[in-house]
């Protein structure tokens, strides 16, 4: 009789649970996937597909905006969003449906509900019934984190756990944080016709990114209508006239309110550890999430977990990456470490905003003024000129070789061309191996293609080789 139940029992249902499971099942193992509210995860029904659904239909709504710009005339258009959230839940449903339980049965992967307790690092109780296996893995997620402010736990406030929700949109909405949700949501809504305030306690958005492309992002959120209060803490929330008061407060102490019909909460996430009983499985954790080495094991040698609830990046991709990665540690030779180095993302305001490797500001901390710096901006593009979307630059980071430290792009479909760079940074290759390569023309390529091109040209310029032949040919003349 084998030893326990199962080879591996997966503990949440969404992109780590579902690329762990179906791994371990392609592996020939017996695998069981335990899930305690819907299937697909946050991403699926909270996050990722609900928030690009909303997105695209204020993408619309902002070209319907704009028809005459193109040399269009619909006559006066009466735009309205009051149906905008049935649209965004039929995505989320379609996106639902195409990952039912039934197609991981038919892989051969047990699926079930509930919400599972350990008992030990080989067990967990899930309601009455004690499963046992070799190995688990835990992929919880992260939710929401809700702030201590006074007033806001009674008030009706919003978070990503909520917001789809909504029959209709609020006509008027503060943003409490400027990270990645925030300001996608803001720019969004924005496009919706909501009226934005977004209250963010630093001096910047998205301090993640690259300063100076983030600057640039706030001017152009600031021109389309959202207004922000930077250095801004939020200190009291109350309920007037069916709608909410916020009071804040600036760097100097002093003190406003500011009113709106509803408050959305993006201040940030939290893993999703409650509940799960992890001391008795010996699994340790910090606020920041669970503890894992390099190849993604806990402190429980047979547990390995992935994704939000391990961090350091809430990504789907990245929990994809990483679960894949602890499986193959898990059950076959050769183990590999995570790496970091080249994680890449995007955050979809308008315009993108996509990220690869270090900022400037991170390349000069690590290797001084022994870098160079490309810009290119979408203005100077044909594609940008004939699609009206001549906003944005791109910016490339290089070492002495000319290898991409980071890419950093703020402009349309910036979350495509980003892996043009990505792809060179993952295969340790230089820069200018763009320069040479053919690109359809028109497209927005140009702003990868074109730095390439500059630094391909210098390093030409400064090659001691070529100056000692230039020198040479000179003086035949």
């Amino acid at each position: 009789m084998p030893r326990y139940d199962y080879d591996l029992i997966a503990i949440g249902a969404g992109a780590g649970g579902f690329v762990s499971a179906k791994l371990a099942a392609g592996l020939g193992k017996k695998v069981a996937l335990i899930e305690k509210s819907l299937l697909g995860g946050e991403c699926t029904n909270r996050g990722c597909v609900p928030s690009k659904a909303l997105i695209k239909a204020a993408a619309v709504a902002h070209q319907v905006k704009h028809l005459r710009d193109y040399g269009l005339d619909a006559g006066d258009v009466n735009l309205s969003a009051k149906n905008v959230m049935q649209y965004v839940r039929g995505a989320v449903k379609k996106v639902y449906d195409s990952h039912p339980a039934a197609a991981f049965e038919k892989l051969g992967i047990t699926v079930l509900f509930g919400e599972p307790k350990f008992i030990d690092s080989h067990r967990v109780s899930l309601g009455d019934t004690i499963l046992s296996a070799d190995k688990f893995m835990i992929a919880t997620g992260s939710s929401a984190f809700i702030p201590l402010i006074e007033g806001l736990a009674s008030a009706p406030y919003l978070s990503n756990e909520n917001l789809f929700d909504l029959e209709s949109l609020p006509p008027s909405l503060i943003i409490l944080g400027a990270g990645p949700i925030g300001m996608e949501m803001a720019s969004a809504l924005n496009h919706l016709g909501v009226a934005i305030t977004v209250v963010e306690m630093s001096d910047r958005i998205m301090v993640r990114e690259d300063e100076e492309l983030a600057r640039l992002l706030a001017e152009k959120l600031t021109a389309d209508g959202i207004t922000f209060l930077m250095g801004t803490k939020a200190v009291r929330v109350s309920r007037k006239d069916g709608g909410i008061i916020l009071t804040v407060e600036d760097a100097q102490k002093r003190r406003r309110d500011i009113g709106a019909a509803s408050i959305l909460v993006a201040v940030g996430r939290k893993p999703n550890v409650e509940g799960l009983d992890l001391d008795k499985a010996g699994v340790a954790w910090t606020p920041k999430g669970i503890t894992t080495d390099g190849f993604l094991r806990t402190t429980a040698p047979n547990i390995i977990a992935c994704g939000d609830v391990v961090g350091p990046y809430q990504f789907s991709h990245m929990t994809e990456y990483q679960a894949v990665t602890a499986v193959r540690n898990a059950f076959l030779p050769f183990r590999k470490k995570v790496n970091y180095d080249t994680v890449v993302w995007c955050t979809f305001t308008d315009p993108e905003f996509a990220h690869a490797g270090l900022t400037e500001h991170e390349a000069r901390e690590r290797h001084g003024d022994a870098i160079s710096v490309y810009r290119y901006e979408y203005k100077n593009t044909d594609r940008g000129r004939t699609d009206l979307a001549e906003f944005g630059r791109a910016k490339f980071i290089c070492d002495r070789r000319g290898r991409l430290l980071g890419a950093h792009i703020l402009g349309e479909r910036a979350g495509e061309l980003i892996h043009e760079a990505q792809l060179l940074r993952h295969l340790n290759l230089s820069f200018t191996k763009i320069a040479p390569m053919i690109h359809v023309y028109p497209t927005f390529t140009d702003v990868v293609r074109q730095p390439a091109k500059l630094l391909y040209v210098d390093r030409l310029r400064n090659n001691p080789v070529l100056k000692l032949l230039a020198k040479v040919l000179g003086k035949k003349k």
